[in-house]
């Protein structure tokens, strides 16, 4: 402090009695100017001269702990020994404010120097000095009685105390005129003790508080007002007796009247002693209007410059920042809009590139198929003309055909060339058609232009046409891809023609040739007595037979036989139900589970993504199902073959659609369905009513596909209702159930009927033959051998040598009485040996499948390496770009509903100084958390179904799940922006945006884990209601004084809250200090925990995303 001002002061107080204002003397005043006192009156001076400026400097330091950090004025060789006390002192004072209140403050240097740095203006020090004549620092309170004062502001509940306790000067025996509010004592010519125990005793010259101090009710001393008060003379109000603006009543037979300020606590107690808003007080004795282009918060010490002065007048209280705001929000929106429509623009142009390549790429094979064709037709011709020239020259030169080989030899590949080139050959060319035989191939390979691109080691596309290609590597480019698959699908279709015509002998060839060029696995399913049953109803009962490669098998029967039960029993998809009998695969034992990624399972509903296109649909099976190593080119002539085997070619780049935005028709959808298994180029294909919903010419095109699959050898089985004669008879094999799962027939379609005609069981002319069969196991014909319908099982497994099932011997006993021409017996002795009863043997099959499925972790046996996890998530990371891209319509309208969410918190619930803003924090953390949650649902609850699905098949989880996260960072990170552009300029705190920001970052990152949780775990219903509730519950308890610290610290609204707060209390200084420290206490908060909420915020969100993902492996579809 200015020791100087203060010495010169107390010079002039002690050497003039007059009164008056004070004149400008200097600091030598003390020695030079008032010799007379130096002998006379040596002993008052220093007790009146040296111990006011030791108690001043120990009150000022004592507020402001000793870290005002400033430097100060040199201090004279006399006073060196009071200030090492002085220092001693204050640091001691410091260190036991820290500790007692270290919850509230941040930094003790900053916050205390903040509110009692008074060293820019010390006028309220002289005018007090020259008030008391000299006595000011006798009425100082010393370091035990502020220790008092502070702490008997609160209880140890958080209570505010309405008087302070009882002390040594004012109590029931002895009560002072000081004792009153806003008047002070003096501690007499005794100087008073400098510890933090003793109060001394303060009861002589008793005066009104100085202007710049506050006199507590029970105490007697002063204490300086911090910075950001305006604490004036007190001055009596006639008309209520309150002693104006403090709101006490008139001292009792007090000849002066009111006194000075009488008390500093938090704002709701002490309301009249902060600076106004609107005004600015740089001392605490001083209050300035705010000027014009500026605005003055309440305990504000200074203006602030408005960011738009002409928004600020006179005494303007706040700043109006709405305009920025709704300018922030705009660019939001328009960079929004700029990246969704380039977004949709760029994908656009890059499927027109794609479209144009593949349009010439099919031009150019379709004309190189021709060209072949030509070729063809030209040498068919050039061999029936050889051939005519050589049966000639064999009749005519037959001596000398030894000779005449030798010479014509040379003249036919000549003639041949001419012939190619003419289209026509001479009467004179000759030739051998055993030398043409020999060279034919080669010559039309040589001729024709070349429809297959040459494909280096390194898996670039080189065009080998007339031309040589070029040495090196090359850039392989969509058109060269598009050539090469378009080439392949024009030569099989070709192909397919040349087939139809072809004799039995040439078929055969074919499939050899075909079988040495298969390069899918094979796979043979053989199932024996599998049953299943949930509780005592059985679904399927000893069904027994197989499924071979390379053939198309229906599985028919009526409504409730159990067809999708059976295929999803020998997919293994079956669980929740006890199982018995076995599936074997290639004969062996093991869990079909092993050969998921080779398997293909087309589900009944169309479980499609409705937001990507056709092609994309695809694709994105291709990339995550297919061989790693496969090339790149493989993988478009597999999508391209499916894509035209399955007439999608119109609707490619068509959207799938929704129930709520439509797409491509119901026929083209299922086909959709059934490509994503077929690109996968599956060995076993099971598809459960493929046909449902179609018409007869889609039916039939489905079935030309699935048996040109069946040719590559795939094992294929359909569940198919009421086919047409046409479809029927495409398929190769049948499976024939009754009501309860029971096997009717399974063998090829050319010998059910006269599997039947054994029983009397004949079809009608003009009568589809499986719509007869399954009306006789409907009930609805009778057959006219009088056989039962529930006895064709029976009539199976006799014909088969199965063996009966206990519970159908009944029906054994049935038959033989009706029916005595079928030879039981001889049926019954093929059936095959049991060492063990039916009844053992099934209850042992029941425990060790049950065993198996639920202990064992099938292995991978389908030798197929799929890409890994990161290559998975790269798809994954692609599929859901586009799929938000495509949705911006939705995430537009959830921006929407946030910012008016916003500006609707913003203005109803307007910043109040006394609570920090805790009202405006609460209701935004209960919007935030619900719109969040709601939002988050969508993420998986909407494709749990696809999600299935594709878990069934072999693709990751986690690259899933890692995906759908990573892309929803961008609406984390998006949102609080949307939500602070409304809420921060409407609401107007304290704190920064940026403290905000970060802080509602943290909270939308821990609900949205909360949501993938609740989507994942519950229904939609359900997890939308617990969505809402969820909020509302855990904020209400977080508030709550009387909850428990542990069910606090528990519930993340508690810390989001915390870190609301504290970003705005450490804005609230000075003046404000008392109120921040009760507010803090009473919500249980520290205001060192900032980083703390954020941490334990982003923790939460990590805790309930790991909780998701292990739901998501371990829950799975009821």
């Amino acid at each position: 402090l200015p020791l100087r001002r203060i010495f010169k002061a107390v010079c002039v107080r002690c050497s003039s009695t007059s009164p008056g204002p004070l004149p400008r003397l200097s600091a030598a005043c003390l020695l030079h100017l008032c010799p007379g006192m130096r002998d006379a009156e040596h002993s008052r001076y220093r007790r009146r001269a040296g111990l006011p400026v030791l108690s001043l400097l120990l009150a000022l330091a004592l507020f402001a702990g000793g870290a005002s950090g400033q430097q100060q004025p040199p201090v004279p060789p006399e006073m060196r020994g009071v200030q090492a006390q002085l220092t001693g002192l204050t640091n001691d004072v410091a260190r036991t404010i820290s500790d007692r209140f270290s919850f509230c403050v941040s930094d003790t240097q900053e916050d205390w120097n903040g509110a009692f740095n008074y060293t820019s203006d010390l006028g309220f020090v002289e005018r007090c000095l020259a008030e008391t004549r000299g006595d000011m620092p006798q009425r100082l309170c010393t370091p035990a009685e502020a220790k008092f004062y502070f702490t008997s502001l609160y209880n140890p509940k958080g209570e505010k105390n309405l008087f302070l306790e009882t002390n040594i000067n004012c109590g029931i025996s002895a009560w002072s005129p000081g004792c009153e509010p806003g008047w002070a004592c003096s501690v007499g010519p005794i100087p008073a003790a400098n510890d933090n125990e003793t109060i001394p005793l303060r009861a002589t010259n008793c005066q009104a508080c100085c202007e710049g101090f506050f006199c507590p009710r029970g105490l007697t001393c002063m204490l300086p007002c911090p910075l950001g008060s305006y604490c004036p003379r007190a001055r009596g109000n006639s008309t209520t007796g309150l002693c104006d603006p403090y709101k006490y009543q008139i001292t009792p037979n007090s000849t002066s009247g009111c006194g000075g300020a009488d008390k500093w606590a938090d704002f709701g107690s002490t309301e009249e002693i902060f600076c106004p808003a609107g005004y600015h007080c740089p001392s605490t004795t001083s209050k300035l209007s705010c000027s014009s282009g500026h605005y003055c918060k309440l305990g504000s010490t200074r203006e602030e410059k408005c960011v738009i002065k002409g928004s600020c007048k006179e005494n303007e209280e706040n700043e109006n920042i709405i305009i920025l705001g709704a300018c922030l929000v705009g660019i939001i929106g328009v960079s929004l809009l700029v990246v969704y429509n380039c977004s949709g623009q760029f994908l656009t142009i890059r499927e027109r590139r794609k479209a144009r390549s593949r349009e010439n790429a099919i031009q150019l094979a379709r004309q190189q198929l021709r060209a072949h064709q030509g070729w063809k037709a030209a040498k068919q011709i050039a061999r029936k003309h050889v051939t005519g020239v050589q049966d000639h020259l064999s009749r005519t030169f037959s001596r000398r055909r030894s000779f005449r080989q030798q010479t014509d030899l040379e003249n036919s590949s000549h003639r041949v060339q001419e012939a190619r080139l003419m289209g026509s050959t001479g009467p004179n060319e000759r030739s051998d058609s055993i030398v043409f035989s020999a060279q034919n191939t080669s010559e039309i390979s040589e001729a024709m232009p070349s429809v297959v691109m040459d494909i280096s080691n390194d898996g670039e596309v080189v065009a080998t046409n007339d031309k040589p290609a070029p040495k090196g590597k090359h850039r392989s480019t969509q058109t060269q891809i598009f050539k090469y698959a378009y080439g392949e699908i024009e030569l099989e279709k070709a192909r397919q023609e040349e087939n139809k015509n072809m004799s039995f002998t040439g078929v055969l060839a074919k499939v050899k040739e075909l079988q040495k060029e298969m390069t899918r696995p094979l796979l043979k399913v053989e199932f024996k007595n599998l049953t299943l049953s949930l509780g005592k109803r059985k679904l399927l009962r000893s069904v027994t037979g197989e499924l071979q490669p390379g053939r198309v098998t229906a599985v028919m029967g009526p409504s409730g036989a159990g067809k999708t039960t059976f295929l999803n029993a020998v997919a293994g998809k079956v669980t929740g139900y006890q199982v018995t009998g076995s599936v074997l695969v290639n004969g062996a034992h093991g869990s079909i589970r092993s050969y998921k990624k080779i398997i293909g399972f087309v589900p009944q509903d169309d479980v499609v993504h409705g937001n990507l296109t056709v092609e994309e649909n695809l694709w994105f099976s291709a990339n995550c199902r297919l061989p790693a190593r496969m090339s790149h080119r493989d993988r478009v002539l597999i999508v391209e073959r499916v894509i035209e085997s399955l007439d999608l070619q119109g609707v490619r780049n068509s959207v799938v659609g929704t129930v709520e935005k439509r797409g491509i028709s119901g026929g083209q959808r299922k086909r959709v369905n059934v490509g994503i298994e077929m690109v996968m180029e599956p060995s076993l294909l099971i598809l459960d009513e493929p046909t449902s919903g179609l018409d007869s010419s889609s039916s039939q095109l489905l079935l030309k596909a699935l048996r040109h699959e069946a040719l590559e050898g795939v094992n294929i089985c359909a569940v198919v209702h009421q086919p047409s004669y046409t479809l029927y008879n495409m398929f190769d094999d049948l499976i024939l159930l009754a009501k309860g799962g029971l096997i009717v027939y399974n063998g090829p379609i050319k010998t059910i009927e006269d599997y039947f005609s054994t029983l009397g069981i004949h079809v009608p002319d003009r009568v589809n033959p499986p719509d007869h069969y399954i009306d006789i196991l409907e009930g609805i014909v009778k057959p006219e051998s009088g056989i039962k319908a529930k006895h064709l099982p029976v009539h199976w497994m006799l014909y088969n040598g199965y063996e009966v099932p206990s519970d159908m011997k009944d029906d054994l006993k049935a038959m033989g009485e009706q029916s005595p021409d079928v030879d039981i017996n001889r049926s019954m002795s093929g059936s095959t040996p049991h060492c063990l009863p039916a009844g053992v043997s099934n209850a042992f099959a029941q425990e060790r499948n049950r065993l198996e499925h639920r202990l064992s972790k099938p292995g991978d046996l389908s030798s197929r390496r799929t890409p890994g996890i990161l290559k998975q998530y790269k798809f994954f990371l692609g599929r859901v770009t586009k799929q938000r891209l495509r949705e911006g319509r939705l995430l537009g309208v959830d921006f929407l509903i946030l910012g008016l969410a916003g500006i609707c918190l913003g203005t109803i619930a307007k910043l109040s100084d006394p609570t920090f803003g805790m009202p405006g924090y609460i209701y935004t953390i209960i919007a935030v958390s619900l719109l969040c949650k709601i939002a988050a649902l969508r993420s998986f609850s909407l494709e749990r179904l696809q999600y299935l699905r594709e878990r069934e098949s072999g693709m990751s989880t986690l690259a899933y799940f890692l995906a759908r996260d990573t892309i929803d960072h961008f609406n984390t990170a998006l949102k609080p922006i949307i939500y602070l552009s409304m809420f921060y300029y409407f609401n107007n705190p304290r704190s920064s945006i940026g403290s905000n920001y970060i802080i509602l970052l943290s909270l939308v990152y821990c609900v949205t884990g909360i949501g993938y949780t609740f989507a994942i775990c519950f229904n939609p219903g359900s997890a939308q209601l617990c969505s809402a509730l969820i909020p509302v519950v855990l904020t209400l308890l977080s508030t709550q004084r009387t909850t428990p610290t542990f069910l606090k610290n528990m519930s993340y609204p508690k810390w989001a809250l915390e870190g609301f707060i504290i970003a705005n209390a450490k804005r609230y200084p000075g003046v404000w200090l008392i109120t921040r420290c009760g507010l803090l206490f009473r919500s249980g908060f520290n205001i060192h925990n900032y980083q703390l909420c954020i941490v334990v915020l982003f923790m939460y969100g990590i805790f309930f995303r790991i909780v998701a993902f292990v739901a998501m492996v371990l829950l799975k579809k009821r």
